[in-house]
């Protein structure tokens, strides 16, 4: 016991010299990107012509993007985690591949899909719908690079859901259906409520995936990142601000995030109370 204590004593300085070099690395960026502004700056990028479309283009298009990550994730997630076979093992991997590949190859992979000579590129064109290089390419590139994010947490969340619990609801009459709204749901809600901030993080964020699919078309399918990578050719100050946005929004999502489990369980104390 003394000489693992003496080893740990011995270790610990490196420990923090090397935990404070990442936490340096880490941050630094983020106070350069602070202390590089100024208030003409902000003014300056505020009046830009491409912050208004590109700011209101990523917000519309991201709450679209969840909105259908948590309808169609949620009973995905419940499934991955109250089924055992290798169906469930195979649809994991599919679900999850997108955060393993680079964001350039999802835009690749739906242009293949999508596009004018992708899959169902002809079938579509047949019906006079055109996916690639609008809107809606900027919402699909969004799911396909934000869903595993969300299922995943939702995935965990329901898996710590108590069968006794649904099992009890089950038997006061409440049909499956009812027993996971009434049941699961609440008392997964933390989980379901982080996991779709993260998804909604990486939507507000995603820029390979946009960039190949959808294209950089002002006030059609550029969004804030795409944004800053075009201001960065010609203004930074707008680049600037474009950053400044997106890393404030971050900064409440996080806030969001670690304020969640007290609220929820203010809350719920205070419903039963």
């Amino acid at each position: 016991m003394r000489r693992a204590a003496g080893i740990s004593r011995s270790v610990r300085p490196l420990a923090v010299l090397l935990a404070g070099a990442l936490v340096v690395v880490l941050g630094l960026p983020m106070l350069a990107l602070l202390w590089s502004s100024s208030v003409s700056d902000l003014r300056a990028g505020a009046s830009h012509p491409l912050f208004a479309p590109a700011l209101w283009l990523s917000l519309r298009t991201t709450l679209v993007s969840l909105v259908f990550i948590i309808l169609t994730g949620t009973p995905l997630a419940w499934w991955l985690s109250t089924t055992e076979s290798r169906w469930t093992r195979a649809v994991g991997l599919v679900v999850y591949l997108p955060v393993l590949i680079p964001p350039a190859v999802v835009g690749v992979a739906l242009l293949q899909t999508f596009g004018r000579r992708g899959l169902l590129g002809p079938a579509l064109e047949l019906v006079g719908i055109r996916v690639a290089f609008t809107g809606a390419a900027v919402v699909l590139a969004q799911v396909l690079v934000s869903a595993p994010f969300y299922v995943h947490a939702a995935a965990n969340a329901f898996r710590k859901v108590e069968p006794d619990l649904l099992l009890v609801a089950r038997t006061l009459g409440a049909s499956p259906a009812a027993a996971f709204a009434r049941v699961a749901v609440p008392v997964a809600l933390p989980g379901l409520v982080a996991g779709a901030s993260l998804a909604w993080a990486r939507s507000l964020g995603e820029f390979g995936a946009t960039l190949l699919f959808a294209g950089n078309l002002t006030g059609t399918t550029q969004t804030m990142p795409l944004a800053i990578f075009s201001a960065l050719e010609s203004d930074v100050r707008v680049a600037l601000l474009f950053s400044l946005v997106l890393a404030a929004l971050g900064v409440v999502l996080l806030v969001g995030l670690r304020l969640t489990p007290a609220l929820w369980a203010w809350f719920t104390g205070g419903w039963r109370a």
